[in-house]
């Protein structure tokens, strides 16, 4: 009678093992292709909440001038814009007022997004019109935190800004807020005033320190282009 001859321990133990390493050398390659996939999809919507913030201008305008505007920054994330206390926002730093321009309320990672604009185009008065003239005041764009005229884009009205990937700092779509990022450009993107970083991501313990946000901003030319076509308002 003939003996059928099955696979040992060790040669079982052989196969495991090279099925692990399969299996591991194919998770790295999806794993970042899942995260490309999720950072395209939050460009996209960092566009559109651009184009949403202009379609908002262009249909909103101010009681004393009838200039258009842009919205107030939403301060706890339910996606509506701040009321105006005599024709003023109570802040020009907050989240993006999703629910109020109808654009997308998260990024691919559940993360609010943050929204910045400046008096001169957000207030009752003056609005976007033809004598508001960029300033320094307004958001500075930059490649690093130390700079004070944006080096990027400078003299900006809108600002908007996705935590990235690694999420630190952020309003998740649960009304948590996220552990404060150790990046010193991460926490200048948080820092409620004028100056936002954009630039290439880093890793933890790089020199520059950890940075993975994606930033966008409207330039005053394109939004007056756009919301004030010739003659203009």
């Amino acid at each position: 009678m003939r003996l059928q001859r099955g696979f040992t321990l060790i040669e079982l133990a052989i196969v495991l093992v090279i099925v692990t390493l399969l299996i591991g050398g194919l998770a790295a390659p999806l794993s970042a292709q899942i995260q490309a996939r999720r950072i395209a999809e939050t460009k996209k919507t960092l566009e559109e909440a651009r184009d949403a913030l202009i379609g908002y201008a262009m249909t909103h305008k101010t009681i004393s001038g009838n200039a258009p505007y842009l919205p107030c920054p939403d301060s706890n994330g339910d996606g509506i814009e701040e009321a105006r206390t005599s024709g003023k926002c109570p802040s020009q730093v907050g989240y993006l007022p999703w629910v109020t321009l109808g654009a997308g309320a998260q990024d691919a990672w559940g993360n609010r997004l943050l929204y910045a604009t400046t008096t001169d185009v957000s207030n009752d008065n003056p609005g976007i019109i033809s004598t508001v003239s960029p300033n320094s005041s307004w958001n500075q764009v930059c490649s690093t935190r130390t700079c004070t005229t944006g080096n990027i884009a400078s003299n900006i009205p809108a600002v908007i800004v996705s935590m990235g990937p690694n999420g630190w700092g952020a309003l998740n779509v649960n009304g948590n807020i996220l552990a404060a990022p150790s990046g010193a450009d991460e926490l200048e993107n948080q820092d409620g005033d004028t100056i936002f970083v954009s630039r290439s991501p880093t890793k933890p313990g790089d020199p520059n320190g950890e940075f993975d946000d994606l930033v966008t901003w409207i330039s005053y030319a394109v939004l007056s282009a756009r919301v004030c076509p010739s003659p203009g308002c």
